[in-house]
């Protein structure tokens, strides 16, 4: 049992002499392909909200708890809004990399700041954001007998508040002014954080409210049913989209909002943009698609004014889409996410090219293999053989005594005794003891 237990652990040493430095090679390969092309996305990544208490901030925690499953941290930057979220991404002293967007704020920031678009790219629209006029019925009634705007000419004069500085609202405000023929100044406006103004508004200090937000925002489901406070309908909600190509018309239905108590009392027309992931360029392409296959997951059940599976979508992008965000929308899923885990489908999705380069190098180079295993095993006997030879030279020249040869002989089968080599190479260490035998035949008979 011994002697099998050396033979083995000296034929697996021989094995690992042999192929070490192919091991070695391909290892080294393989670490500066992996250096180089940087398959693992980093585990932290900054995405810019707005305000606490908005729709962003709700849906950044989602995607916060989607990726930590995969051991990325997705940190939660506060901001005024979209054109802050823009800002900051444009800005590399920031840490910002991806950020909400609303649809919009590129075109406004494009006309003010003259800034180049190509450093970022889109993920993809996420989600509608319909443009919320929320106005008190007492300060409609001075100007409508029975408390309804359905005009925003109906505004001038009344106290608005049109967001936050850094926002995008004040931005869409200013775009439905003009398209009414209004001023700035024919508005008192005020450019409150959303909460103080919904404050400001419950206590008469301001008529009207307008915000840009998803419907899932805790504050617009609060004001859609708040005694004294009545939503503004876009009864010109086709126009407004024909006008500005960022918009959409959408219905908020009848009863979606609290069907027991029948809110709304009939559908609402509205006029909503499209909120999207928007990235910088150099986001890492396993966080586009961890990112991506998290909207599809938090944004595509639909809600109450968008359908089942019609978000998130490659569609209505103001900025390029990214290449790993298209071929999501395209195929879904990459194929080897969908058996294997992420990290390792991700490894070999980014690696496959190199993968193949190292193994076309590696396939010559280990047709080497074989031949040097066993010239290295066969050496161990046929450099005895030299020792044979020198004997046998000797017996032929008759320089040294019979005697010293045989005891030369003696001593070189003894080692040859404890030579070990696999079983497939044992016909030639026999070949080689039954040499020692023959030349001590004709020793002993000389």
């Amino acid at each position: 049992m011994r002697r099998t237990i050396r033979d083995t652990l000296l034929s697996a040493r021989d094995l690992l002499a042999t192929a070490g430095p192919f091991i070695l090679l391909a290892g080294a390969l393989l670490a500066g392909a992996y250096y180089l092309l940087k398959p693992a996305p980093p585990r932290r990544v900054v995405l810019a909200t707005a305000s606490e208490q908005g729709a962003y901030a709700t849906f950044g925690k989602r995607y916060r708890e989607e990726l930590k499953r995969y051991g990325i941290e997705v940190v939660l930057r506060t901001t005024a809004g979209s054109r802050e979220n823009l800002r900051l991404l444009r800005d590399p002293k920031e840490d910002v990399q991806i950020a909400f967007v609303q649809g919009g704020s590129s075109e406004t920031q494009r006309t003010e700041e003259e800034d180049d678009q190509q450093s970022l790219v889109s993920l993809g629209s996420m989600f509608y954001e319909p443009v919320w006029l929320f106005y008190r019925i007492d300060a409609a009634q001075k100007v409508s007998k029975n408390g309804v705007l359905t005009d925003l000419s109906q505004m001038r004069g009344m106290r608005v508040n049109v967001g936050a500085r850094g926002s995008g609202t004040p931005g869409m405000v200013n775009r439905l002014l003009s398209a009414n023929l209004m001023e700035r100044d024919d508005i008192v406006r005020k450019n409150l954080d959303l909460t103080p103004s919904v404050v400001a508004l419950l206590n008469g200090e301001i008529d009207v409210l307008a915000m840009v937000s998803a419907p899932e925002s805790s504050i617009v489901q609060m004001l859609l049913q708040t005694p004294g406070i009545r939503l503004y309908e876009y009864r010109q909600a086709e126009a407004y989209a024909r006008r500005y190509r960022f918009l959409n018309p959408v219905t908020l239905s009848r009863g979606v909002v609290d069907l027991s108590r029948d809110v709304p009392p009939r559908d609402v027309e509205l006029i909503a943009a499209t909120c999207s992931l928007v990235a910088r360029d150099d986001l890492h392409p396993a966080l586009i698609q961890l990112f991506v296959q998290a909207a599809s997951r938090i944004h595509g059940s639909g809600g109450w004014i968008s359908r089942a599976g019609q978000f998130p979508t490659g569609l209505n992008t103001e900025f390029p889409l990214a290449r790993d965000a298209e071929r999501y929308y395209r195929t879904g899923p990459p194929l080897l996410q969908r058996y294997l885990p992420f990290w390792v489908a991700n490894v070999i999705d980014r690696m496959w090219v190199a993968l193949f380069s190292i193994i076309a190098v590696l396939i010559p180079l280990a047709r080497v293999l074989p031949p040097l295993y066993n010239f290295r095993i066969r050496s161990r006997i046929f450099r005895w053989y030299r020792d044979l030879r020198l004997i046998e030279d000797d017996m032929g020249q008759k320089s040294v005594p019979v005697q010293e040869l045989l005891a030369k002989l003696e001593k070189l089968d003894a080692k040859v005794e404890h030579v070990s080599v696999p079983l497939s190479y044992t016909d030639e260490l026999y070949s080689l003891r039954g040499h020692i035998a023959m030349v001590r035949e004709r020793l002993r008979s000389a």
